[in-house]
């Protein structure tokens, strides 16, 4: 019988596999966080989705409204990174005042929030204020120093 499976080969002899690397870190852009953009949007995600989950949506109306439009928003910056990361590493700071807000909004937006509410926003914007560090740390790092 004939063996008609291909080798595996190795490609870094390949005569394009030099190419490809450039092509592939000019296409990163050399950024170090891009493990960052999907945990930073699915936090925005569940930001949105957290009254429904939580069944806070009769208790806190304002809290609904509140964390759907701050979901979106931390959504909308996940993609922006993922799409133009080198003008948007900028606005890592801004995911760092979101994280604040968020830990302080249960006080301000809602009326009388229950344990169940505030502990939900505290964890959603202290994992923002990390994650926001961590983009923006990254960037800071990563940017060109000027003489």
């Amino acid at each position: 019988m004939a063996n008609v499976s291909h080798p595996r080969g190795d490609i870094t002899s390949h005569p394009d596999a030099p190419e490809m690397q450039a092509r592939y870190a000019r296409m990163l852009g050399g950024r170090d966080v891009a493990l960052v953009d999907g945990p930073v949007f699915l936090l925005g995600l569940y930001c949105a989705v957290s009254p429904w989950i939580l069944h806070f949506t009769t208790s806190q109306p304002s809290l609904v409204a509140h964390n759907l439009i701050v979901g979106i928003a931390i959504g909308l910056l996940a993609l922006g990174f993922t799409r133009a990361p080198e003008r948007m590493y900028g606005l890592s700071w801004a995911m760092c005042a979101i994280g604040v807000w968020m830990i302080i909004s249960p006080w301000i937006v809602g009326s009388s929030p229950d344990a169940g509410v505030i502990w939900n926003n505290i964890i959603i914007g202290a994992l923002a204020l990390v994650l926001g560090m961590v983009c923006a740390g990254t960037a800071a790092r990563s940017a060109p120093r000027k003489p």
